[in-house]
């Protein structure tokens, strides 16, 4: 609402160019502080707006009114929802249930069937879970299956990286989604119907049938895979390469579950189908709010008992209500340890909200300042579609800075103007765009890229071919997708 309300009565400061200028030079010092500085991205953004402010006409006073306005909606509107899905996220790996899940799937599938039952479990297990935890979590039994079945480490590798990032860049609860659909004003429902939509041709093409070739161009058997692996995190790589400096998309420094509460000892284990039911219940009742809206008539008892129900924080609270009886207690957790589970999810996250919320602040900066109705005009004037566009700008920002936080939140922050122009399922198309194109091309400067060399043993180029050359798909498969559904609705 505060957002709104400063949209609303903020008007142009400057003349097109100064404007223009202001821009540039505000994502020129964010793109030079995290790439070639390794500064925080939350410090990075906070001085990339103060340029864009004062340069942009806002003045010191003003660009300090917009950036806390722009940090106090964005977080008031995600950070709630960022923190209970991190919660699930870590009663998940504190029960067992995500080790769970993975074991029953991988079990039931030969060697021709492991890359996709891999992406399947990737895909689940991505719904609730930080993309780090995730590369965690699967990464010591992609290796461990890849070893037992006698397959190229890749063949499973990539279907499992590939549902892990596509859940991490186009569905909610993710905090990139989450910021995209703040932004733009979209429908969290129908953004979520649409996202899995896209999500699941873009994990078949980018995962079982990418891997078919990857191997081929990164011969990888699973002998040569090193077996300190599947014990790291990414954390040992030298503090001078480019990717060393963690990123909110994929922060390193941070991929390990929370640890705090797994129960040793026990020889309890919680079961599949309570692990399955805590990760779909919040995207369940999610979708029922959607469909009910469409359904059912307004002022109906029922549709008004079913938005409730699907409002993203009761979704969700449903869903770490849920997790701590069915998987807390089984898994031979006392109240003390779920207590110590939930808790200890909430500190990895810190950073992720400070720089969401230092990426509402730049949003709002463009918006008072006046960029986003100059891009607006400038976009109806080439004619140009507003899905495509928000791809381009995001896939520009995600290259340069190695963020695809940082690439989401600014690009939503520059086409939000034209989102106020479009029909809902467009603007929730509009999202996945954005979403898609900070997926695009993971290199050097991205933490994710380190993480993921580290963890398989390979070298820059192979890295190249195999993780940045999936990621690169990934964002093109899913534009398509996104265009694709734009002709139907």
């Amino acid at each position: 609402m505060i957002s709104l309300l400063a949209q609303d009565a903020a008007a142009p400061t400057a003349g097109a160019g100064q404007l223009v200028t202001a821009a540039l030079l505000g994502i020129a010092v964010i793109v030079v502080l995290i790439s070639w500085l390794h500064v925080h991205p939350f410090l990075a953004l906070l001085l990339g707006s103060a340029v864009l402010g004062v340069t942009g006409g806002l003045g010191p006073s003003g660009t300090i009114d917009s950036f806390t306005d722009g940090v106090g909606s964005t977080v008031g509107g995600v950070g709630v929802l960022i923190a209970l899905g991190a919660m699930i996220g870590g009663l998940l790996a504190d029960s067992g249930g995500a080790d769970r899940v993975v074991e029953s799937v991988t079990s039931r599938f030969g060697p021709r069937g492991l890359p996709w039952a891999m992406a399947g479990v990737a895909a689940l297990i991505g719904l609730p879970l930080f993309f780090e935890v995730g590369v965690v979590l699967l990464v010591p039994v992609v290796l461990l299956v890849a070893a037992r079945v006698g397959v190229p480490v890749l063949a499973v590798g990539i279907p499992a990286l590939a549902g892990l990032s596509v859940l991490h860049g186009l569905v909610p609860p993710h905090p990139g989604p989450l910021v995209a659909i703040d932004a733009l004003g979209a429908d969290l429902g129908l953004t979520l119907a649409f996202g899995l939509l896209v999500a699941v041709p873009t994990v078949i093409v980018s995962g079982p049938l990418l891997a078919r070739f990857v191997v081929r161009w990164v011969p990888l058997p699973a002998a040569t895979v090193p077996t300190a692996a599947a014990s790291s995190t990414g954390d040992d790589r030298p503090a001078d390469k480019p990717g060393a400096a963690t990123d909110p998309a994929t922060p390193a420094g941070t991929a390990t579950p929370t640890g705090t509460a797994t129960p040793t000892g026990t020889g309890r284990k919680v079961g599949v189908g309570s692990a399955i039911a805590v990760v779909l219940t919040p995207v369940a009742l999610m979708l029922i709010r959607a469909v009910a809206e469409v359904l059912l008539p307004e002022g109906d008892s029922v549709r008004g008992a079913l938005e409730v129900a699907g409002e993203p924080v009761v979704a969700l609270l449903a869903g770490v209500l849920l997790a701590m009886v069915v998987l807390g207690a089984p898994a031979g957790l006392d109240r003390r340890a779920i207590s110590a589970s939930v808790g200890g999810a909430l500190p990895a996250i810190a950073g992720i909200l400070l720089i969401v919320g230092a990426g509402g602040g730049f949003k709002q900066t463009l918006i008072d300042a006046g960029v986003g109705d100059l891009v607006g005009s400038y976009a109806e004037g080439v004619a140009l579609s507003p899905l495509i566009l928000g791809w381009l700008v995001a896939v520009g920002i995600r290259v340069a800075t190695g963020s695809a936080t940082v690439a989401t939140i600014t690009a939503a922050g520059i086409v939000a103007p034209l989102a106020a122009g479009l029909d809902a399922p467009v603007v929730a198309l509009l999202a996945l765009a954005i979403g898609a194109g900070s997926l695009f091309f993971s290199h050097v400067n991205d933490a994710g890229f380190w993480l993921v060399k580290e963890y398989f043993g390979l070298t820059v180029g192979q890295t190249l071919k195999s993780w940045s050359l999936m990621e690169t798909v990934i964002s093109v498969v899913g534009l398509a997708g996104v265009l694709l559904l734009s002709l139907v609705v």
